[in-house]
């Protein structure tokens, strides 16, 4: 399976082992101490207007894999954020309210004072170059290189093809069989494409000894491969 190697070599797991938990357990490992609790508010109660005693506020969803990426930088970086809760299953995207932060109706979105982000990828970027401390990129041209092209071949080649909105569009039109090929064929060739970018690096971790971009976008985009691999 394509995405094995990676997977192993990101986190050192089993395949029969892997989960939500799984993930969570290892990335608290990964990012202590680094690791802030955010406080937390429902972007239905009202408050996306409402001053925040954070400097940064992020707009999530607990099952959007760009705003996993998101908070495991902030996570990394070990900068306190405040979590606004944004449901997608009840549409809370599509709020006027929402609309005026991201007309794209899209999370995650990073506000830090009087600037709004709402791409995954330039967030990532965006925190590195304003808070330097942990480094997301590696100093090595070639590594910081290599970090980059995964981190883009994850949110513009995979991750897109498999969001909730794309694969519900599959199946009313397709059927429930479509959405679930549709998802695993695009996403074996991703991983496909990953596994060459990567095939020669060493280490603990998929550029070397250190967390970087590469893994905050693996992680999650593993777990949904192997979710839509065994259904």
């Amino acid at each position: 399976m394509a995405s094995v190697t990676i997977f192993r070599k990101l986190n050192r797991f089993q395949k029969r082992t892997f989960s939500f938990k799984t993930i969570e357990a290892r990335w608290t490992e990964m990012t202590s101490p680094y690791t802030q609790k955010p406080s937390v508010r429902n972007f239905s109660e009202g408050v996306a207007a409402a001053e925040s005693s954070s400097n940064l506020i992020l707009y999530s969803f607990w099952q959007s894999s760009c705003s996993w990426r998101v908070r495991f930088a902030l996570n990394l970086k070990g900068l306190p954020y405040e979590y606004r809760a944004v449901n997608l299953s009840k549409g809370e995207q599509h709020t006027p309210e929402f609309e005026k932060i991201n007309p794209l109706r899209y999370v995650p979105v990073l506000v830090d004072g009087d600037v709004i982000i709402s791409d995954s990828y330039a967030i990532s970027l965006f925190l590195e170059e304003k808070y330097p401390q942990r480094p997301l990129l590696p100093t090595d041209p070639r590594r910081r290189t290599v970090n980059l092209q995964v981190a883009s071949i994850i949110s513009s080649s995979i991750q897109p093809l498999h969001m909730l909105s794309v694969l519900k569009h599959i199946e009313d039109r397709f059927g429930a069989e479509e959405r679930l090929l549709w998802a695993h064929t695009y996403m074996e060739k991703g991983f496909l494409a990953l596994e060459k970018v990567l095939e020669d690096f060493d280490g603990r971790y998929a550029t070397g000894e250190e967390v970087y971009m590469v893994s905050l976008d693996d992680l999650y985009s593993i777990y949904l491969y192997f979710y839509f691999s065994e259904i």
